[in-house]
């Protein structure tokens, strides 16, 4: 037979038994975050498209074949213009635009061929550079969204404490790591938008050096005929 004393004991045993804590999922973690989360995942998105999107561009316009100026050299050597610009359409990047571009306006004088180039120049890099402003303010953006919905957050933690006069370090602690979520996601959104932004740029920095390099190349060319 049990004992009363017996049940007591077997319901303490029960009692003290510690329980599996509640486990999160990723997507949980991120909706304790709250509202401001919302327009945090919409400028993930927006890093996203605009990263790929301008880095799919820039693949496509900073290609170079290694020997275009080589074979346009040749081409006017010989007198073949048209052959040239042939040769300066065939390519669909930036490079063989500009080049197309000088060759369109042989027969001017070499400051009006110079400044041909560097128009078109200047226009192939603004076309890179779209849209690459939206990064840099997602970058400065995000975290500042991040940080407003963790002292929004904090805020009415403190108010539900003064209308209870509960000041439980778990109500505290739970409801504070909800709303860490917002900071540590702005700031993930920031990062990428930052080193997306500045890696594009390095791209677009180094085409530019590089077509500095073929502008010259070519016009000497123009001055050895």
């Amino acid at each position: 037979m049990i004992g009363l004393s017996d049940t007591n004991l077997l319901f303490g045993m029960i009692l003290q038994i510690p329980t599996q804590p509640e486990e999160l999922t990723f997507l949980d973690l991120l909706l304790k975050g709250g509202f401001i989360m919302y327009p945090i995942f919409v400028l993930l998105m927006v890093v996203i498209y605009v990263s790929i999107e301008r880095f799919l561009y820039l693949k496509d316009s900073t290609k170079k074949e290694s020997n275009l100026i080589d074979l346009v050299k040749n081409s006017l050597k010989t007198g073949d213009v048209n052959g040239a610009k042939l040769r300066a359409a065939h390519l669909s990047s930036a490079t063989g635009r500009i080049i197309l571009n000088g060759l369109g306006s042989l027969g001017r004088p070499i400051r009006e061929i110079e400044s041909v180039l560097e128009s078109s120049t200047n226009i192939e890099i603004a076309q890179m550079e779209k849209n690459m402003a939206y990064l840099g303010i997602i970058a400065g953006i995000a975290p500042m969204l991040g940080f407003i919905g963790t002292i929004s957050g904090i805020i009415h933690i403190f108010y539900d404490i003064s209308l209870s006069d509960n000041i439980s370090i778990g109500i505290i602690a739970g409801g504070l790591y909800e709303k860490m979520i917002t900071s540590g996601s702005g700031l993930v959104v920031g990062v990428l938008a930052y080193a997306a932004y500045h890696m594009l740029h390095v791209s677009i920095q180094r085409f530019a050096l590089q077509i500095q390099k073929d502008a010259f190349e070519f016009i000497q060319s123009l001055q050895q005929k």
